[in-house]
């Protein structure tokens, strides 16, 4: 048992309690130090101690959604870990009062030699489920997870996709009192992802405990009651998901800032010029094309060039995309797909829409492009960017590479309310006025 630590079993209103809960990892620059230590019985120290959490203190109360955020590495993992069992703190003290299931570590839980079936049945007895209690639950979680015959097979010949399925059916499907969900759901594909949504969704409506860590902030403010942020293992902030939220994304696009004015400093002639090449994919939940081009990076910036953290109603945006052909193409069509929380296809464009045709590429050679778009007032959600390209014309192309989710934003509240999806904008005019006749 690690010094310090006691677990407190109260029946309250409290789900889970944190009280001044620490962590710490015991680091070692060589194999053969850990053995150095041991010999001279831990009284010579050859390690360095890493602290995933520090002093970390919170409270949710059941039937909340409590969501954490903050950078990899932060201790988000390791937080949830310790609230499941699987670690243990080394210091301060911890509740956690009613069932728990868990979506941690993608495969987590399960045994890669045995069949998904017999892993279903393994985790409901590990929960205190009887094989006769598993008999009527299995069908269910069998049809939510969509693996086919795939669940008479060994786990290690799944995909990752497969393995989060059937991970979160179970999880779903034993009745739990207070469900942990890690950034597991980014692995499976968008149709899964909304389900899974869905699910969670309809378990925060009856009532169940949801501790969730995601680095989707529009997920964090669709479903949260309240967010702690993390840095470096200690508390940032903690309150309501929306303000939590808030802060967490200001500081990022303040410490992006710092990146790009030292990056600008050390190398003097880059700039943000249309030309630029962007390298970065936050995301790809599903790629497919003929591999005759590729998508090299996508960004979202503001008028002036700065990268966005989150959308903002009425105002211009630039979506960047950057491609190189892998083959010669004729006609090039460079364009994106805009879509809502819940995986509809909002609007899209390309190049050849807008009247701005590419010339044709050679193998080899790059190429950016920069969309300049006036966004309406939108419903405050989270939204999302599929970069493609394709070869040929609108009426008959082929897909090179295309992108599902590869950027994913909040739009912040507007001004007023939002009826629907959007605001049209609106010009009122009075023509008429009706008043009382006089007699």
């Amino acid at each position: 048992m690690a010094s310090g630590w006691s677990t407190i079993l109260i029946v309250s209103s409290t789900a889970v309690e944190f009280s001044r809960v620490s962590k710490s990892y015991s680091i070692y620059a060589a194999p053969g130090d850990r053995l150095k230590e041991l010999a001279t019985f831990n009284r010579r120290r050859f390690h360095e101690d890493y602290w995933a959490l520090r002093d970390v203190s919170f409270e949710v109360n059941r039937g909340e959604t409590f969501c954490v955020v903050g950078e990899n590495g932060c201790g988000k993992s390791t937080l949830l870990q310790i609230c499941a069992g699987v670690l243990e703190p080394t210091s301060g003290a911890i509740s956690v009062n009613g069932r728990v299931a868990a979506l941690l570590e993608l495969g987590s839980g399960f045994n890669p030699e045995f069949s998904g079936r017999d892993n279903v049945y393994l985790n409901g007895a590990i929960l205190g489920f009887s094989n006769k209690e598993m008999d009527r639950r299995f069908d269910e979680i069998a049809a939510f997870a969509e693996i086919g015959e795939f669940i008479h097979q060994p786990v290690k010949t799944y995909s990752s996709g497969m393995v989060v399925r059937l991970a979160f059916s179970v999880a779903i499907h034993v009745d739990p009192e207070i469900l942990l969900v890690d950034e597991a759901l980014a692995v499976g594909d968008v149709y899964f992802r909304q389900r899974c949504m869905r699910k969670v969704h309809e378990l925060r409506s009856r009532g169940v405990t949801i501790l969730f860590v995601s680095h989707s902030t529009g997920d964090i403010k669709a479903l949260g009651d309240r967010a702690v942020w993390l840095d470096h293992g200690k508390v940032r902030a903690i309150g309501k998901a929306d303000n939590v939220v808030m802060q967490y994304l200001a500081a990022m696009v303040d410490k992006d800032a710092r990146y790009l004015a030292h990056d600008a400093l050390a190398h003097p002639h880059a700039n943000a010029a249309p030309e630029e090449i962007e390298e970065t994919i936050p995301n790809i939940d599903h790629r497919f094309g003929d591999g005759r081009a590729e998508i090299l990076g996508i960004s979202v910036r503001d008028a002036a060039g700065a990268r966005l953290a989150s959308l903002q109603s009425n105002t211009t945006i630039v979506v960047r995309v950057s491609f190189r052909a892998k083959s010669n193409l004729d006609r090039p069509i460079c364009g994106f797909m805009f879509r809502n929380h819940l995986g509809v296809d909002f609007a899209g464009t390309n190049t050849t829409r807008e009247g701005g045709p590419l010339p044709p590429m050679a193998a080899g050679e790059r190429c950016t492009v920069d969309f300049h778009l006036d966004l309406p007032a939108l419903y405050p959600s989270s939204f999302s960017f599929s970069p493609a390209i394709a070869d040929g014309s609108l009426e008959h192309y082929a897909i090179c590479d295309w992108i599902d989710n590869a950027l994913a934003l909040q739009m912040d509240p507007s001004d007023g309310p939002i009826y629907g999806q959007f605001h049209f904008p609106c010009r009122i005019e009075v023509n008429a006025r009706l008043g009382v006749p006089v007699p």
